[in-house]
């Protein structure tokens, strides 16, 4: 095997694998702007894909959040609203009443 060519290999794979990503989550790349990729790439680099790619730009967004990866505030925010809302069985309901009674379970469960 010649390693220059296996690594130009990877890399045109991760490459395309964040393109598709790109298209399975047209959000993630408007929140991140530049920064998108080269994010991405670090986290393809030590996590194969396993899931399909809609869970790959979950983990990927986890993995931004929990490392401390993204350096603005308001990216951040965006970034956990955006995985908060795609990663549970169901979309979350942005009506007042449920959001006041989620608000409430929490405050309830952690007394």
């Amino acid at each position: 095997f010649d390693r220059v060519r296996l690594g130009v290999q990877s890399r045109a794979l991760a490459g395309k694998r964040a393109d598709v990503v790109a298209k399975v989550a047209p959000e993630l790349p408007v929140i991140l702007g530049d920064g998108y990729r080269p994010a991405f790439l670090s986290y393809s680099h030590g996590h194969p894909m396993t899931g399909g790619y809609r869970h790959d730009a979950l983990a990927s967004a986890g993995y931004l959040l929990d490392g401390g990866r993204l350096g603005d505030a308001r990216t951040r925010a965006e970034v956990r609203q955006w995985w908060r809302e795609r990663s549970g069985s169901r979309p979350r309901s942005g009506r007042p009443a449920v959001r006041l009674a989620r608000a409430t379970r929490r405050a309830l469960l952690r007394r």
